[in-house]
C-alpha cells in the first residue's frame, strides 16, 4: 500500500501541493535560524502561500506595491535560473489573485484530480494497516485542510505565477524563488508531461508484474525532485544576503523539516492529522531537500537540477537515501505470486508496492521515530495484495504483505514491530498454538522484541499469520486458512 502513492501517485499532486503550501510557509518564516527571514509579528505569514485568517476587513496590497512585486518576478527568476542552471526560455506571466479565486482553484483541482477520487478506495486499505483510525473520514479531512490553508501558486497550464493580493509584497518575494523554480522546470522539461510520464510508467495494465511493483513509486519520487529543487532554491534565496547557501548551513534545512511535521498554532487540522498524513503530505518537501542537496554535493548543479529531470529516481528509497540513486543501486525483484490462482476465492481490491517510505511510516506509527530511522534503511523490497471474498462485500478486507530486509536480524525486528501493531489495530489478538486453536499461554502480540519463525493470532476480523524465514517475511491477515496455505506454498516454493 504505497502510502505516498495513495495521496501522490498518477497525474497527481498540484491540488495537494497547494493545500500544503501555507503550512510550509509558516514553518519556514517562523524559524529563527540565522539567515532566514521571519515574518513580523502580527503579519500574515507567506510561503508558497498563506494561511487564511479570520481578520476583517482584510487589507490588500496597493497598486504600487503590486507593480513593484510584478517587477521583482524577473529579478527573482534570474536568481532561480542561476541557482538551478535551468535557462529562462520565455517571460513568466504573472497576475494578482484574491483569496476566493485561489481557494476556488484549489477546490476545482481537487474535484477533478483522479487521485482524490481514488482516496475512498485507498482509505480502506490504510485503515486495515492502522495508518488511519477506523472512524477517520479522509475526504472530510482534506476539505478541512483546504479551508484552513490557501495558497498562491505557479499554474503549469497557463504558465502563470499567481501572486496574493492579501499578503505584503516583501513577504512574497522569497516564495517567488520557489514558484519560479517550478516555472523554469516547466520551461525546460514540462511539469505536467514529467509527472504524466511518471504516472504512465507506474500504472498497472491488467495484473501487476515485477516491473510494475518496481515502478510503483515513480510519481512520488518525481514529485520529491520537483519540490526538493524548489525548496533548495527558496532557502538559497533567503540566505543570499549572508553570502551563504543551504550547503553551508544544513542546520536551517533541518529546522525547516522538523517544523513541517509540527505545523503551527493556526493549522489545527494539520496538527491533529495522523502520522501517516503528516509524513505523506510533507514527504516531497522534507526528503526532496536532502535529495537535491546530496546531488549538489555529488555532482553540482548539473546533476542536482537538470540531471535529476533527465534521469529521475524511481523509488522513495532513492529519495530517502540519495547514495542509492547516485550509485545506481539495483535491488533484486521479489518473487511475484500467482494472484489469480492463489486468491481464486477473492476479488482483488488493491495491489501495490510497500516501499521504504511505507515501512518508515509503519515503524514510526508503532515503535516511534528513532526505531523507524534505524530500521527503514534496511528495507530491500515488498508488496501487498488486498481482496474480499467473492460475493461478500461486507466481509473484512484481507491483506497479504511480503517484505525483504538486509539481514535475518532486521527482518526479525520488523516482524516484531508488525506483531506489536496487532494489539493496536484489533480489539483483541489471541495467540494460536501449533494446533491452530487459541492458546492461553501464547505471549501477547506486543511482547516481542524480535520475531522469527511462524506465528499466528485470531482477531475479530479473522486470523493473522506472520511467517519469518531468513531475511523475508510473509504476512496474511483475514484470509481463510486454505488461501493462506496456498499463498505460502507458492511464495516459499513448496
Amino acid at each position: 500500500m504505497d502510502t505516498v502513492r495513495v495521496l501522490s501517485q498518477r497525474p497527481r499532486r498540484f491540488c495537494f501541493h497547494l493545500a500544503l503550501c501555507a503550512l510550509l510557509a509558516g514553518t519556514l518564516w517562523g524559524q529563527t535560524a540565522p539567515g532566514v527571514v521571519a515574518t513580523p509579528q502580527g503579519q500574515t505569514s507567506a510561503g508558497e502561500g498563506t494561511r487564511a485568517t479570520q481578520a476583517a476587513p482584510e487589507k490588500t496590497i496597493s497598486p504600487q506595491e503590486a507593480k513593484e512585486l510584478f517587477k521583482s518576478v524577473d529579478e527573482i527568476l534570474d536568481f532561480a535560473s542561476q541557482e538551478t542552471k535551468l535557462p529562462i526560455k520565455e517571460v513568466v506571466k504573472r497576475r494578482l489573485v484574491d483569496r476566493n479565486e485561489v481557494q476556488s482553484y484549489i477546490q476545482t483541482n481537487m474535484k477533478e484530480d483522479k487521485d482524490a477520487q481514488r482516496l475512498g478506495r485507498s482509505e480502506i486499505v490504510l485503515k486495515k494497516f492502522g495508518l488511519l483510525p477506523r472512524n477517520f473520514d479522509l475526504q472530510t479531512f482534506l476539505v478541512a485542510l483546504l479551508k484552513e490553508q490557501v495558497a498562491g501558486y505557479y499554474d503549469p497550464k497557463t504558465k502563470t505565477v499567481n501572486l496574493l493580493n492579501w499578503v505584503d509584497a516583501e513577504s512574497q518575494r522569497p516564495v517567488l524563488a520557489h514558484e519560479l523554480t517550478h516555472a523554469l522546470q516547466d520551461q525546460s522539461f514540462g511539469l505536467e508531461k514529467f509527472m504524466r510520464a511518471g504516472a504512465e510508467e507506474s500504472s498497472h495494465a491488467g495484473d501487476p508484474t515485477p516491473d510494475d511493483i518496481a515502478t510503483d513509486e515513480v510519481q512520488a519520487a518525481r514529485q520529491a525532485v520537483v519540490e526538493g529543487q524548489a525548496m533548495v532554491t527558496l532557502l538559497d534565496y533567503t540566505l543570499a544576503p549572508t553570502g551563504q547557501t543551504l550547503l553551508d548551513t544544513p542546520q536551517i534545512a533541518e529546522a525547516l523539516k522538523q517544523g513541517m511535521l509540527v505545523g503551527t498554532a493556526d493549522t489545527p487540522t494539520f496538527r491533529s492529522a495522523p502520522i501517516f498524513l503528516k509524513d505523506t503530505l510533507t514527504f516531497p518537501y522534507r526528503y526532496g531537500i536532502d535529495f537535491t542537496a546530496a546531488l549538489l554535493n555529488a555532482g553540482g548543479k548539473d546533476l542536482a537540477f537538470g540531471g535529476a529531470f533527465k534521469n529521475p529516481p524511481h523509488t522513495t528509497r532513492e529519495i530517502m537515501e540519495p547514495q542509492t540513486y547516485i550509485a545506481r543501486e539495483k535491488l533484486e525483484p521479489m518473487k511475484l505470486l500467482d494472484f489469480d490462482k492463489d486468491f481464486k476465492g477473492y476479488d482483488r481490491f488493491d495491489i501495490g508496492a510497500m516501499g521504504e517510505f511505507d515501512v518508515a511510516v509503519l515503524v514510526e506509527q508503532y515503535a516511534g521515530g528513532d526505531a523507524s530511522r534505524e530500521l527503514y534503511p534496511h528495507w530491500r523490497g515488498g508488496y501487498y495484495f488486498a481482496g474480499r471474498p467473492k460475493g461478500d462485500k461486507s466481509a473484512p478486507l484481507g491483506v497479504l504483505y511480503v517484505s525483504r530486509w538486509s539481514s535475518p536480524a532486521k527482518a526479525a525486528e520488523f516482524a516484531a514491530v508488525y506483531a506489536k501493531s496487532l494489539s493496536q489495530r484489533y480489539k483483541r489478538a489471541r495467540g494460536l498454538g501449533a494446533d491452530g486453536k487459541v492458546s492461553d499461554d501464547a505471549p501477547p502480540a506486543d511482547s516481542w522484541r524480535t520475531l522469527r519463525g511462524y506465528h499466528a493470532w485470531l482477531t475479530e476480523e479473522g486470523p493473522v499469520v506472520i511467517d519469518v524465514r531468513g531475511d523475508t517475511i510473509l504476512i496474511s491477515e483475514s484470509f481463510d486458512d486454505d488461501t493462506t496455505k496456498r499463498v505460502a506454498a507458492d511464495f516459499w516454493g513448496r
